[in-house]
């Protein structure tokens, strides 16, 4: 059995791919949440060779960073990524995509699962982040033919693309097209909505991730857990 090791699900978008990768392929592994909490904050340094979520566990060997988990899982689980090659190599592309770019869409619209938010401002590189997004799922569905980025089935490449489903909603973005169709079928699937709900159930507030919010706009809707009152 699989031990997949992973933090705060409000909050991480890295713990989420393949999280919502192997739940949605069937693929049974143990979970493993090390919380972040008011104060302090896990030593993942002394678990995880890069000291980082997520990293995976199968019997003595530890896999980490989250591209590197989907392509441990593809060598001995089918269905991770497309079975047509040409289906295939466009997935890889656009994960790897997602996984070491859109800088400013990670900065600025940090995924944080359970608030709305009335955003003041776009920068252009925010917008052309938001931009090249849209058009790479309109390629993806026009060419493969959907209801997922590359075909019939949900394949790493939606998982990698998960987080950014849950930053459009928080954030107020519409993508036009086929995308906005597709984002709100990311946001349905049985798997994020598990996820989804296990985020809101999490009373923890992180105090950078907080001022993130305050520095892009004013919450308009906050459906959270409420955070115990402090002891005095």
């Amino acid at each position: 059995m699989y031990t997949l090791h992973i933090t705060n699900k409000n909050y991480s978008s890295w713990s989420l791919r393949p999280w919502v990768l192997m739940r949605a392929l069937g693929i049974a592994f143990d979970e493993v949440l090390h919380p972040f909490t008011p104060g302090s904050a896990p030593d993942f340094r002394k678990l995880s060779p890069a000291g980082k979520v997520p990293w995976l566990v199968d019997g003595d060997t530890v896999v980490w960073d989250s591209l590197a988990i989907a392509e441990y899982l593809a060598e001995r689980h089918p269905g991770v990524w497309p079975a047509d090659a040409a289906a295939r190599a466009w997935a890889r592309c656009a994960a790897a995509e997602m996984h070491s770019g859109f800088t400013t869409l990670r900065r600025l619209h940090g995924m944080n699962i359970g608030v709305r938010v009335a955003v003041k401002q776009r920068s252009p590189a925010l917008l052309a982040d938001i931009a090249r997004i849209e058009r790479l799922w309109n390629e993806g569905l026009a060419r493969f033919g959907g209801p997922f980025l590359a075909g019939a089935a949900f394949t790493a490449a939606d998982a990698f693309f998960a987080p950014v489903a849950f930053r459009f909603r928080s954030y107020g973005v519409a993508p036009g097209g086929a995308a906005g169709d597709y984002a709100a079928r990311l946001l349905d699937h049985p798997a994020l909505r598990e996820w989804e709900a296990a985020a809101l159930a999490e009373d923890f507030r992180d105090p950078s991730h907080e001022d993130e919010l305050a520095r892009i706009g004013t919450v308009t809707a906050d459906l959270r857990a409420v955070p115990p009152t402090p002891t005095p």
